[in-house]
């Protein structure tokens, strides 16, 4: 049954527009997930690189293999961005390394807690951790909190970056480069 799927005759020009939607439906869902963070965003959009290279083959979909090496890397760079992002602001708003843990672990509490979590999380964190671990006053541990905020939305900024460049390099793997 199989064989006579993929070999009957009508998949040469039915399949590339049903491969095109398929993809198309996948890069607008991960795109959606770069800004929920409910959706592995970046994850979805590697997948909807590799499903159009599977469905269409290598001289079809324009993709090399070098693009999902590529499209693996930022995805990377974009899950480290967000566990790190609401440590950085602490530090950077100059809070300690007790409140820089304490907005990690309060991002990572925090994502059980959607949406509000996302950024009440590291700002708690960020704040209980400076108060009582680092024995900060209150003024510091809530600066060091509010870091935390800036740095968790600097951080979404970065994920929505990067997933809108991996959906440029798709096309441009697709059209130009592939």
């Amino acid at each position: 049954m199989w064989d006579a799927i993929t070999q009957w005759g009508g998949w040469g020009t039915a399949g590339t527009g049903v491969a095109w939607v398929v993809t198309s439906c996948l890069l607008i869902a991960g795109l959606i997930g770069c800004i929920i963070p409910i959706l592995p965003g970046h994850l979805i959009l590697l997948f909807a690189a590799i499903a159009h290279r599977l469905m269409l083959g290598r001289e079809g979909s324009g993709m090399e293999w070098w693009s999902f090496v590529i499209l693996t890397a930022l995805m990377t760079l974009s899950q480290a961005f967000e566990f790190a992002a609401g440590a950085a602001g602490t530090k950077w708003f100059g809070g300690t390394k007790w409140g820089a843990w304490g907005a990690l672990l309060g991002g990572i509490v925090g994502m059980f807690f959607f949406p509000i979590g996302l950024i009440a999380g590291p700002l708690v964190g960020a704040f209980v951790f400076e108060k009582w671990l680092a024995k900060q006053e209150l003024k510091p541990a809530a600066v060091s909190g509010v870091g935390s905020v800036v740095g968790t939305v600097a951080g979404m900024g970065m994920k929505l970056l990067i997933g809108i460049v991996m959906i440029v390099w798709f096309f441009v793997d697709c059209f130009w480069v592939g």
